[in-house]
């Protein structure tokens, strides 16, 4: 591809050079000017609604939105002046008018787009004092929470819905003072189409949207003797957890982690890699039995509760594509009731369990009914985020950075390398492919890389031979791309054997619960998303084991309690189904 003609203007007096259709705040960002703004998103379309990013352009009569105006050749743009920090300012003014004044108990306290505008702008007093909008918050679903009263319009959560995510779950309705973001109808976000990843919640630059809060009952769960409280963490969780406490995004942090967890009381801590090396055996032979027999191909991956609900949705004809298999959060609850306690000797009404988790549906994901025990109750107790997590920690007054490395419990804390890649986008190919070529060909396999399904950019394609026969895998990173994939499924425009779909771009790592991004990224950002991508990577090389099929309890726990892999008990415990969310013909 060609590159782009480039174009010369003046910014604040600096003559800057940018390839052609860049917009004013493209060429000002390259030269370390920070032009105000609040709508703006990069890995979003332009909006141009909030006006904070306005500038002068010579031989204009007024202002323009530098997110939205295209740089022009020849162009003198000042960035700031007397009349623009006044206009700036007004605006923020006038958000902050209609805002709660309620920043010290809020979820986005010092990590606040709005808060951090104001203070720079030099905003020390509110100047105008009018009717406020007064909502009632929307509490319905489990995985996300809306306070309207803190919607400042600026459309992030509408765009990343539509453009992303490709569900378009929430819109703007009616007009003037009365405008407002919600599904449709103004319904809940409930009784939606909207699938719980939170996304969201991620680019929302107030607190408008966030994670339902679990921390309490956590607490409560915590402070009572007579439950016996565990906790398992999610592979992607050890990549991010850090940043938190300042480390570089993508420095593996699991030992202080596990360290951390025993400080606050938690009885056992376990590993959720272990109920991925479990996934992993279900699911490859239930996809050997498919391709055996020909039977329900493509086989779809079913980690992904956000994915899984974005199936039901809008794409109910490919349910019985889906594998049946729980996720590894849910495999793992379900022993930890039942295997975990038996062997314990613990009445498995007495054992709560937590689970760390990067995502928000996996809330949603815990409180399905086809997740509940016999006796009524959910397999999986709570659900806290990896933001929750840290916010709780240092709630503790832990000091992060200076805890020593803890490790695992036994015999749910034991996983390979495999288990790992779970948690970005293309890990639970590679995985999946691991244990399918040798249990397919009887040999070892001596590629453990798949490298060509790794990234965090679009839908990755890929032939593999095994056992003579060419295997068409195909992996989406996020919804939108997974709509593009599955549109030609259904169309049936090529033949694939297996499809891994991850609800959020990245995979786990850009999860809907994981920490906001430090200043200068974004949650989109590839930079950020290979960061905690490589760290991931970086654990899977180092371990011993990195095949699911060869971890040491797993074997046990088929030998002992499961019996043979998709066997009747298997089954019992370790798959459930799905079922279509509206009629048929929805898209």
């Amino acid at each position: 591809m060609a590159e782009k003609k480039q174009i010369s203007l003046t910014i604040d007096d600096v003559v800057v050079k940018v390839p052609e259709g860049s917009t004013i705040m493209d060429a000002a960002d390259s030269i370390g000017v920070a032009i105000p703004r609040l709508c703006y998103h990069p890995h979003l379309s332009i909006l141009g609604a909030c006006r904070v990013c306005l500038v002068e352009v010579e031989g204009m009569r007024n202002p323009v939105a530098s997110c939205a105006y295209p740089a022009e050749a020849g162009m003198k743009v000042r960035t700031s002046s007397t009349l623009l920090r006044r206009l700036r300012r007004d605006v923020v003014e006038l958000i902050l008018d209609n805002h709660p004044q309620e920043c010290q108990t809020c979820e986005r306290n010092t990590n606040c787009e709005l808060q951090k505008l104001s203070f720079e702008l030099g905003i020390r007093d509110r100047l105008f004092q009018g009717e406020r909008k007064r909502y009632k918050k929307d509490l319905s679903s489990p995985a996300v929470t809306r306070d309207l009263e803190k919607c400042i319009l600026c459309g992030r959560c509408v765009r990343v819905c539509e453009e992303v995510q490709g569900v378009t779950n929430l819109s703007q309705h009616r007009r003037g003072f009365h405008i407002e973001v919600s599904p449709a109808h103004q319904g809940n976000m409930m009784n939606s189409v909207c699938v719980q990843c939170g996304q969201c919640a991620n680019v929302c630059p107030t607190a408008a949207i966030v994670e339902h809060n679990d921390s309490e009952a956590v607490f409560a769960a915590l402070a009572d003797p007579a439950k016996h409280v565990v906790v398992q963490t999610a592979p992607s969780i050890r990549a991010a957890i850090g940043e938190g406490f300042g480390y570089e995004p993508g420095t593996p942090a699991t030992g202080r982690m596990v360290t951390a967890l025993r400080l606050m009381g938690f009885d056992k801590v376990f590993d959720t890699n272990f109920g991925a090396d479990l996934t992993i055996v279900e699911e490859a032979y239930e996809f050997m039995r498919r391709l055996q027999n020909n039977d329900r191909l493509p086989l779809l991956t079913s980690c992904s509760p956000g994915w899984i609900k974005f199936m039901e949705h809008f794409y109910p004809e490919l349910i019985p594509h889906a594998s049946t298999c729980r996720s590894p959060m849910m495999m793992l609850s379900v022993l930890l009731k039942t295997y975990y306690a038996e062997k314990a000797g613990i009445d498995p009404k007495n054992v709560f369990v937590v689970a760390i988790m990067p995502c928000t549906a996996k809330k949603f994901e815990a409180k399905r009914p086809e997740h509940f025990t016999p006796y009524g109750v959910p397999y999986t107790d709570a659900v806290l985020t990896t933001r929750e997590l840290i916010w709780m920690m240092k709630c503790y007054g832990m000091d992060f950075r200076h805890l020593q490395d803890g490790e695992f419990d036994n015999p749910l804390g034991v996983s390979t390398g495999a288990a790992d890649l779970f948690g970005t986008t293309g890990g639970v190919m590679e995985a999946a492919l691991r244990t399918a070529y040798e249990k397919l060909t009887g040999k070892p396999c001596e590629k453990l890389d798949f490298v060509e399904v790794r990234g965090v950019e679009g839908v990755k394609e890929s032939a593999v031979k095994i056992d003579g026969k060419v295997i068409n895998v195909a992996v989406s990173n996020g919804l939108q791309n997974a709509k593009n994939l599955l549109d030609r499924v259904v169309r049936r425009e090529k033949e694939y054997h297996l499809i891994e779909v991850m609800a959020c771009t990245g995979g786990c790592i850009g999860g809907g619960g994981q920490p906001y991004p430090p200043p200068g990224m974004h949650i989109m950002d590839a930079s950020l998303l290979k960061m905690r991508a490589k760290a991931l990577y970086t654990i899977d090389s180092q371990k011993k084991l990195r095949k699911s099929h060869e971890n040491p309890y797993i074997l046990k726990l088929y030998e002992e309690y499961l019996g043979e892999p998709n066997g009747h008990k298997a089954h019992e415990l370790l798959h459930t189904h799905y079922e279509p969310k509206f009629p048929r013909g929805i898209r």
